[in-house]
């Protein structure tokens, strides 16, 4: 049974800083990409970064240049260091971890950002 479960959410004015962390337990080994999605309040569940096992990576357009994202293969664990927030990026972020045909999510975490 795999879980991943995330932390670090919060509330922060715009302009401050945030860091999501997520960890993933159980035996599956390394993902192929892990990352995260958003999704904020009557709008659908979005990309803002993922990264493969490889090190290659994708970012939303609306995040590029503010966000970074890194992660611990042998751990299983991905960061999302979030910069220069503004207000649209409140939502609900969530992890995600992909294998093959499988998909995970974790639970989600809130992030506020107060204009």
């Amino acid at each position: 049974q795999v879980q991943l479960v995330e932390s670090g959410g919060g509330l922060v004015q715009a302009g401050g800083s945030l860091r999501l962390s997520c960890a993933a337990s159980g035996s599956i080994g390394s993902f192929n990409t892990m990352g995260w999605y958003r999704q904020a309040p009557g709008k659908q569940r979005e990309l803002v970064a993922t990264m493969t096992i490889g090190g290659s990576i994708n970012f939303a357009d609306s995040v590029k240049g503010r966000f970074t994202i890194s992660r611990d293969n042998a751990k299983n664990t991905v960061t999302l260091q979030m910069n220069n927030l503004e207000h649209e990026d409140t939502a609900v972020y969530y992890c995600n971890a992909a294998k093959w045909l499988s998909q995970y999510w974790g639970q989600g975490t809130q992030v506020t950002v107060s204009s």
